[in-house]
C-alpha cells in the first residue's frame, strides 16, 4: 500500500440505532443540611489507591468555602496533600491520628472507636 491511500473502514454502528446517553445517579445523595462542627460525626476510612494511602475523614454538612478553609490549613499544618470531594477531605498519607487532634481542636467530634 503506498502512502497516499487512505483505509476507509465502516464499523456498522449508527447513532440514530436506540444508542442513548447513560445518566447514573451520583454515589451519595447530597443533602442541604448545615451542621455546626460540635454536630458532626467524623470517622476515617483508609484506602488503597496506586499503592499509596489514603485517608478519608467525613462527612461534613458545611457549606464548601468553610471546609475548602478548613481543609487548606490542616494541610499546610500536616504538610501533606489533599482533596474534597463529595462531602469527604481526602490526605495523602496515614495521618489519622494527626487530622484528628487538629479537628478536635476545631471543635469536631468523632464516632466513638474511630
Amino acid at each position: 500500500m503506498s502512502r497516499g491511500k487512505k483505509l476507509d473502514i465502516f464499523i456498522g454502528a449508527e447513532i440514530d440505532s436506540g444508542w442513548a446517553i447513560v445518566e447514573t445517579a451520583r454515589k451519595t445523595a447530597v443533602s442541604d443540611e448545615i451542621l455546626e462542627p460540635n454536630k458532626h460525626f467524623l470517622f476515617f476510612k483508609k484506602e488503597k489507591r496506586r499503592g499509596k494511602t489514603v485517608t478519608l475523614v467525613g462527612e461534613f454538612y458545611m457549606p464548601s468555602t468553610d471546609v475548602n478553609a478548613l481543609l487548606q490549613t490542616i494541610k499546610k499544618k500536616l504538610g501533606c496533600g489533599g482533596a474534597y470531594k463529595d462531602r469527604w477531605m481526602e490526605f495523602q498519607g496515614e495521618i489519622k491520628d494527626k487530622i484528628r487532634t487538629i479537628l478536635v481542636e476545631e471543635g469536631f467530634r468523632f464516632r466513638p472507636q474511630h
